[in-house]
């Protein structure tokens, strides 16, 4: 098959004899996976860029808090696991219905760390809407409590029965240092620190009951063009030839998923009957930044929303009065120089989805239920 193809098809990577397996999905998380709580702010006196157009441009035709042109890579989970897509937490009127269905706890710019440590080692420009992990696990704890008070039973088996998605988050506690341009040796001490506090998170859901744990890698960092831009040098060597990413920065991002897998294998060694997946949110976008002519796109570092002048930086032009759009959101990679177009989140969820980049697959807990289960693989 075509891999451009793909761009076409719709996402069922998995054969109805799957549909079904996981009955919701609770997800926390950041703006790469934000499907509408930081769209919850849009009144405040400085709201996001997300809540202007062309944010949501490609597919819901408005801007609904998603970080991108169109779909996320949790919305195309939800659609291959035959679910709805998952309701953001600060939508008003939740109720016992509404949690049987799952949420979506994941705020554009959260943090594993909170706040206050950002904020004593003098990183500047802190969106005043951030949130640490445990924030987001604290709510679904009250969310939890309140809603499951009348009904421990049912929402014990929605907790067993749920995917929980934990991540990708991590991403900004390095990348508000990294934005700072603060030396990389200043970050390394972090990684301890932020894989501690997701450690510490995945055991209180499991502790609470929840049997299926996804934990997503960090994307490659190094191949964000206003990474690339913002660390522009004459220096040929930390460029990767393959794709014209930084090496360096990419290099960390690798380290931190390294360090996650073994905290992961950890967790497994104490938590046998619990499925906990690493999905490889780094190798399954590297794959697009290797190879795009193949799926038809045209060079990754390239910016689809963009200021008047074409430029792009951080924070970022887009959503602005002066924003330029391209015409073809679906040709490219970058959405708006920090997170990705629909069609490239897309793609990643079509690699993770068919098991090339979870370990172990993600079909895992599916597999023991239906030994005749069978995976879709798209070529």
């Amino acid at each position: 098959m075509n891999p451009s193809l793909l761009l076409q098809l719709p996402l069922l990577i998995f054969l109805p004899s799957v549909f079904g397996c996981y009955t919701s999905i609770f997800n926390f998380g950041d703006s790469l996976s934000d499907t509408g709580n930081l769209y919850y702010t849009c009144s405040s006196p400085h709201p996001s860029q997300v809540c202007f157009f062309p944010y949501g441009e490609t597919f819901f035709h408005r801007p609904t808090g998603r970080f991108s042109d169109g779909r996320v890579v949790l919305d195309f989970f939800a659609i291959s696991l035959g679910l709805p897509l998952v309701h953001p937490y600060r939508s008003l009127g939740l109720g016992a219905e509404d949690f049987r269905k799952g949420l979506n706890f994941a705020v554009g710019g959260a943090t594993a760390l909170d706040l206050s440590f950002f904020q004593q080692r003098g990183i500047p420009n802190l969106p005043s809407t951030a949130v640490s992990l445990r924030n987001q696990l604290q709510w679904f704890k009250e969310t939890y409590s309140s809603i499951c008070a009348s009904s421990p039973s049912m929402c014990k088996d929605v907790l067993k029965s749920s995917l929980f998605i934990l991540g990708e988050i991590g991403g900004n506690d390095y990348n508000y240092f990294f934005l700072d341009k603060r030396n990389i040796e200043e970050l390394k001490p972090l990684v301890p620190l932020v894989l501690k506090e997701i450690a510490s998170v995945i055991l209180e859901l499991i502790e609470l009951g929840v049997e299926t744990l996804m934990v997503p890698a960090n994307i490659p960092i190094g191949c964000l063009p206003v990474y690339v831009q913002l660390y522009k040098t004459t220096d040929k060597d930390q460029y990767d030839p393959r794709n014209g990413c930084l090496k360096w920065l990419n290099q960390f991002c690798e380290y931190h998923n390294e360090q996650l897998q073994e905290e992961l294998k950890r967790i497994r060694a104490f938590h046998p009957h619990v499925h906990l997946i690493y999905a490889d949110y780094f190798n399954a976008a590297m794959r697009i930044y290797n190879a795009p002519k193949e799926f038809g796109l045209i060079d990754p570092l390239q910016v689809c929303c963009v200021d008047g002048n074409g430029s792009y930086y951080f924070p970022t032009p887009c959503g602005k009065p002066w924003t330029s759009v391209c015409d073809e959101p679906s040709k490219y990679v970058s959405w708006d120089g920090l997170h990705l177009t629909e069609a490239a989140y897309k793609l990643m969820a079509t690699s993770l989805l068919n098991g090339s980049f979870t370990t172990p697959q993600f079909s895992i807990s599916c597999l023991q239920q239906n030994s005749s289960t069978k995976l879709l693989h798209l070529q």
